[in-house]
């Protein structure tokens, strides 16, 4: 999937010309870069390990013409922050995809409490500070865009990904009510809530999934959902999941994910 040249058009015209990608080098955070390069932004990419930032600067240079800075930082620590910031100052930013983003799973009380500190620091602390400090930048400039990743478990309790179900919850919560502080300024926020998407989060939260999403299936909608409205579900299997319990209370949307996730992780408890 791809985007047009309208959309293209439209994005680079309202944003441009320098876009931050942070988890740049997997899953929908690639994706989400691989697009941008189609449309002429040049690009600050983030991630923590060097090497795979340098292939994509390599891939991503073969078809676009753009300038490319790499920030090989993590940004759970303060510094990493800092290091993308300091990177950017002088740059016409105008958008802002704060992908960085891992999940853990399994009984609550048997995790790592360091794991699920910092996760919290990387999925929320670290989204909130460049949230903060890049929407000051586009309120002065009246103009840009602020992608953040939220998740199909943002709007209930989720049994066995509690912590993850709940830093994504902070997550929408956040970009729901900054949307709506930021549109008088020119500044449009959007959270991107998707189902399960194959990339290298399954491995790293341990849990095992029947069905999922290619990132390529959810980068452009979430592309052309901003600026278009608050929230997007991106794909088709994302829609039928969350549609599927629209009119389920909560308590048994509770119940459902615990089914769901419990199925996943269900090989951690054997």
């Amino acid at each position: 999937m791809t985007l047009s040249n309208k959309e293209k058009a439209r994005l680079k015209n309202r944003y441009g010309e320098w876009a931050i990608v942070t988890g740049a080098s997997s899953g929908i955070g690639l994706e989400l870069a691989t697009q941008l390069a189609s449309a002429g932004f040049n690009l600050v990419i983030n991630a923590r390990h060097l090497e795979k930032l340098q292939e994509l600067e390599k891939h991503l240079k073969i078809s676009s013409n753009i300038t490319i800075k790499i920030v090989a930082a993590d940004v759970s620590e303060t510094e990493g922050i800092d290091k993308i910031i300091a990177t950017t100052k002088g740059l016409n930013v105008g958008l802002l995809i704060a992908s960085a983003g891992y999940g853990t799973s399994g009984n609550f009380i048997n995790s790592s409490l360091h794991s699920e500190i910092n996760m919290l620091r990387v999925n929320c602390e670290a989204l909130l500070a460049l949230t903060h400090y890049y929407s000051q930048q586009f309120v002065q400039q009246k103009r840009g865009g602020i992608i953040l990743m939220s998740s199909m478990v943002a709007f209930q309790g989720t049994p066995y990904s509690a912590n993850y179900a709940a830093t994504k919850a902070y997550v929408q919560t956040l970009a729901e009510g900054i949307a709506v502080e930021l549109k008088p300024h020119g500044v449009d926020v959007l959270a991107a809530a998707p189902g399960p998407v194959e990339s290298g989060f399954s491995q790293r939260a341990n849990i095992q999934m029947s069905m999922s999403l290619k990132p390529a299936q959810v980068g452009v909608p979430i592309l052309k959902a901003l600026g278009q409205k608050t929230t997007v579900l991106p794909g088709a299997l994302t829609k039928l999941l969350v549609y599927s319990l629209r009119t389920v209370p909560r308590w048994g949307k509770v119940r459902i994910m615990e089914k769901v996730m419990g199925g996943m992780t269900e090989h951690q408890r054997k």
